[in-house]
């Protein structure tokens, strides 16, 4: 049987895409995948991130199923791990009774975060969505380090919708738009703009 192998990915590196076969489970110990899907109109949106501890579902279906991946993951930060083969993945999932609890909980939850994302595409205002996509990104300093086509693509928007709304935020003194990043100027105020469920 094929052997685990330890696995690492420096940051912006493409490790799947549509139409690849899947190799193996990544199991991580450190770092981030960022999963994206892009339509033929070529706008992007952010399905998922993967980190330490999480299942990749792109994956987990590739193994179960023997489909290929239909996302694209991105090294978001370093990533490092181990890869388990696909076979030894099936085997260790039927004689391993905490591997499969591990890896069932952690789809789970994964479900769930896609429930969230349906819900707040479909019935969420867009300066929600916006505001959300904002604080979850910034850094400890209140600096988020993103362009507005990657903040469209975490909103399931376009950039152009993004920049006028960014705007109003700037106007509003919520933010300040910086040449490499957008500011937190007023995190009270932008959590109650995502707390608005309107």
């Amino acid at each position: 049987m094929p052997q685990t192998r330890p696995f690492s990915a420096k940051q912006g590196q493409t490790l799947f895409q549509p139409g690849q076969d899947c190799p193996g489970f990544l199991d991580l110990t450190k770092g981030s995948i960022r999963v994206t899907l892009t339509g033929a109109s070529g706008r992007e949106v952010v399905l998922y991130r993967v980190r330490p501890g999480e299942v990749c579902l792109q994956t987990f279906s590739c193994l179960v199923d023997g489909h290929t991946y239909g996302a694209e993951g991105t090294v978001e930060a370093d990533i490092e791990g181990t890869l388990i083969p696909a076979s030894q993945f099936r085997h260790q999932l039927e004689v391993d009774p905490d591997f499969r609890q591990k890896v069932l909980s952690s789809v789970a939850l994964r479900f769930s975060e896609y429930q969230q994302l349906v819900e707040d595409v479909a019935l969420t205002a867009f300066d929600a969505r916006l505001a959300k996509a904002l604080l979850r990104l910034a850094d400890p300093d209140g600096t988020v380090h993103a362009t507005h086509s990657a903040l469209a693509a975490e909103t399931a928007s376009g950039r152009a919708y993004v920049t006028r709304r960014l705007a109003v935020f700037a106007q509003n003194g919520v933010v300040e738009q910086l040449p490499d990043g957008i500011a937190i100027k007023d995190k009270r105020a932008l959590e109650q703009i995502a707390a608005d469920t309107r």
